[in-house]
């Protein structure tokens, strides 16, 4: 079986290449098919793979102006020549799925999330671009968005990374999708021999909709030590105001010592909405609770006061009181054993089972998939 595998870039390892890397493990001979490629920021797997790049790769400065060529990835895609492919499995958050499989070939789209940017966040986008962006974009996202829901019945079976993705899938292309949720490699991840230090974690991209102003406010009105993992350093220089004297930048860190932080944190905090969010998982399998913004992934991760504790108000003040909950009713003290059980409900075994089972219902059945 011939299987192509199309993702929107690759340009590093964030949660959308952890799924490409997982489903090149499924598929080892598949070629994938990406508008851009920067194999040095890729892992092994992926490096060894086939990899073929879209004519966006052909623009000036693609590789760091991508974002730029949005507009053009449409016509990119239906580029693509897929004769002779069995098997197309899109990688959809950027443009990826409207890609023209062959008659005979199964198409299915694992969707991380429809385009934000063009969607439920396309205000957010506009606010915070530049003046020329801002007039552009209103043009731009128009003509994507008819493309997008257009492109939406090539496909021939959705799958969501989360309940709440797959309920946006429904709102914005009225396609039901089944859910498989992203795999985590929850074996990177270890419980600490002793117990918590006395210090909130954070850690992600410091962009808009992570929220990442929330922690800060309310750490500097709790007066409790935060740390925070993550850049740019432009966000950094922009939210430092609002720090208080217990809150620590710490940047980039490497992989060894952002589990070092996780297992000795005493809990994470994650006031974002979130399509699926890894990083929770993570920090459940190093045996630490999670207080979480009650909505999007995150309430299918976290169970309230079980693995940690879920906030209403996406406000600085209401994450606050979270924290002062969460120490008034010892949740720091939940036990390390059970989250970690708790988290390799999400391992990568977990992940592959669910794709061999949808790849199932469509009728296809790999050589090493055990009969039901």
């Amino acid at each position: 079986m011939k299987v192509a595998l199309i993702h929107y870039w690759l340009v590093g390892m964030r949660g959308g290449e952890k799924v490409l890397e997982e489903l090149c493990r499924i598929f080892p001979q598949a070629t994938i098919f990406t508008h851009v490629c920067d194999r040095s920021a890729l892992s092994p797997t992926l490096r060894a793979m086939k990899i073929v790049e879209t004519s966006i790769a052909r623009l000036p400065m693609a590789r760091r102006l991508y974002p730029s060529y949005l507009s053009f990835m449409p016509r990119a895609l239906e580029g693509i020549d897929l004769s002779g492919f069995d098997l197309v499995i899109s990688s959809e958050a950027g443009p990826a799925k409207g890609v023209i499989a062959p008659p005979d070939a199964l198409h299915l789209c694992y969707c991380h999330s429809p385009m934000r940017y063009i969607w439920d966040q396309y205000h957010i986008y506009r606010n915070e671009a530049n003046a020329v962006t801002r007039i552009a974009m209103p043009f731009l996202a128009h003509r994507l968005r008819q493309w997008d829901v257009t492109s939406a019945a090539r496909v021939d079976g959705f799958i969501a990374n989360s309940g709440h993705v797959a309920r946006r899938i429904n709102k914005y292309w009225r396609r039901d999708a089944s859910v498989v949720h992203p795999p985590v490699d929850v074996d990177r991840f270890s419980i600490g021999e002793k117990e918590p230090e006395d210090y909130y974690l954070w850690v992600g991209e410091l962009a808009s909709y992570k929220r990442p102003d929330i922690a800060i406010r309310a750490f500097a009105e709790l007066d409790r030590r935060l740390l925070v993992v993550g850049g740019p350093e432009k966000m950094k220089r922009k939210l430092a105001p609002a720090k208080g004297p217990k809150t620590e930048f710490l940047g980039a860190v490497s992989q060894d010592r952002l589990a070092e932080l996780m297992r000795n944190c005493r809990a994470l905090i994650y006031p974002g909405e979130e399509d699926f969010g890894i990083i929770p998982v993570e920090v459940m399998a190093s045996g630490r609770p999670v207080i979480a913004f009650g909505r999007g992934g995150a309430c299918e991760t976290v169970v309230d006061r079980k693995t940690g504790l879920l906030f209403e108000k996406q406000t600085s003040e209401g994450l606050a009181d979270a924290v002062k909950t969460f120490e008034a009713e010892g949740l720091h003290n939940l036990d390390p054993a059970l989250l970690r059980q708790h988290a390799m409900r999400f391992a990568p075994g977990v992940f592959r089972d669910g794709i061999l089972s949808e790849l199932s219902a469509h009728g296809i059945r790999l050589a090493d998939d055990p009969a039901p």
